[in-house]
């Protein structure tokens, strides 16, 4: 996503029209009680009674489905209002348009990123839905509903004094991401790349939230911030009216480096409920819905056309 991506009117052209008022703490009514819920980006969605009948009974009886997620991680989940509870977002509008199709709550809990897969883990929630990329090593303790595909993107300030072009251009430089990311990842498995080059290791800093790093590349402690390029994107148009960061434009890279399937991760408790889920997703692709949420986000290109189950390569 380029930072001259028209986001803007983006959002003004697919504004969503969910109306769920499920926040934080997960009030509101129960999906489950009406055969059609609240239209989602121009679409009414349909409770599919198979699809309610095929959940794991303990999700039935209590009428949701626990979320997980890093609050913020723009695009993907933010605060509606600052300050307030109520929760917006890919994500959060995903999970929204999911429960109206399954005829249950998707209710979300801010988790520190690092914490959502042992949290899952220990029971305490059934899926994460937070950009979470899709990798073999996660698969050990969940299981994947792949929905999207990006890759990584770097976030400079604006003018981008340090002249970065490409991910070579991190080499010796203090770099932020969150911890326990795929960005991290990248970061990392990239400082054989610098030796090889001459140079100087990525100086890697990582930090609990990307908000957090964010912060750190606004007052100059780090050079750049790693993060996923729809992320990248959305920060860019956004904080200070566009005037606070840009992002990275590598010909080379045009949808982010290492590009990988991002998934909502389903915890392995609860059988049946990945199975549920992926046909969801499914039935929101065939439908327009899926895409019509990304394109409220400008991110219209990372929506797959077939909702995979475990897809990750590596």
């Amino acid at each position: 996503m380029l930072h001259t991506h028209p986001w803007r009117r983006a959002v003004a052209a697919t504004a969503l029209l969910i109306t769920a008022a499920t926040t934080l703490s997960g009030c509101g009514s129960d999906p489950g009680d009406s055969d059609t819920a609240a239209p989602a980006a121009g679409v009414r969605i349909t409770r599919d009674a198979k699809l309610h009948a095929a959940l794991p009974a303990a999700v039935r009886s209590a009428g949701a489905v626990r979320v997980a997620t890093d609050v913020p991680y723009a695009p993907f989940v933010m605060f509606a209002t600052e300050g307030k509870p109520e929760l917006t977002g890919l994500d959060y509008d995903l999970g929204q348009a999911l429960g109206a199709k399954l005829g249950v709550r998707f209710t979300f809990t801010a988790q520190k990123f690092d914490g959502i897969v042992p949290a899952i883990q220990a029971g305490k929630f059934d899926a994460v839905m937070s950009a979470m990329t899709d990798t073999k090593e996660r698969q050990q303790v969940l299981d994947f509903v792949d929905y999207s595909v990006s890759g990584s993107g770097i976030l400079v300030t604006e003018g981008n004094p340090h002249h970065i072009t490409e991910l070579d251009d991190l080499c010796g430089k203090k770099v932020g991401a969150e911890a326990a990311t795929h960005q991290l990842d990248v970061l990392k498995a990239h400082q054989a790349a610098c030796r090889d080059a001459g140079k100087e290791p990525v100086s890697i800093q990582t930090f609990p939230k990307d908000s957090d790093a964010q912060l750190a590349l606004r007052s100059r402690k780090v050079a750049a911030d790693l993060l996923t390029k729809p992320a990248a994107g959305w920060t860019a148009e956004t904080a200070d009216s566009g005037r606070a960061f840009e992002v990275v434009d590598d010909p080379e890279a045009v949808g982010g480096y290492e590009a990988t399937p991002n998934g909502i991760g389903v915890t392995k408790r609860l059988p049946g409920l990945t199975d549920a889920v992926q046909k969801a997703v499914q039935a929101l692709i065939d439908d327009g819905t899926l895409r019509r949420i990304c394109a409220k986000y400008g991110v219209a290109s990372i929506a797959v056309r077939e909702a995979t189950k475990n897809a990750a390569v590596s």
